[in-house]
């Protein structure tokens, strides 16, 4: 694995602490998925053609409805970010930056995991 230039090299220790939380992340964010998709499921079943109901009924069920889509989209994106910080451990790019190909640093990937980017590379397309 690829380290910053003064970061000693990942132990197993603190690589399995890595995995671990990104199990575990996974773990919680596919709980989440499947309770929106099954909110989302008797939104969309129950939803009808708003035919009696007023205007702040159907508002409110279309809020609903997008709301959690909105959660449920995020938290197919984290799980996919999840599966490919794993995958990339497994080949060994793990801590490499996917933009500028500079090491992302040890304490940013112990603090998130899923981090993609170092930080100069995530400082730039923020302001973007």
């Amino acid at each position: 694995m690829v380290v910053k230039e003064g970061e000693s090299a990942w132990t197993p220790a603190e690589l399995k602490e890595v995995l671990d939380e990104l199990h575990g992340q996974r773990a919680h964010s596919s709980e989440i998925v499947a309770h929106h998709e099954s909110e989302l499921d008797g939104l969309l079943r129950n939803s009808g053609d708003g035919a009696g109901q007023d205007q702040a009924d159907v508002g409110a069920s279309s809020f609903e409805r997008d709301y959690e889509m909105t959660v449920l989209s995020n938290e197919r994106d984290k799980v996919a970010q999840i599966d490919r910080a794993v995958a990339r451990i497994e080949d060994g790019t793990y801590g490499v930056c996917e933009s500028c190909g500079q090491p992302i640093g040890k304490m940013r990937l112990m603090a998130f995991p899923r981090a993609t980017l170092c930080m100069t590379c995530k400082q730039r397309e923020e302001r973007r």
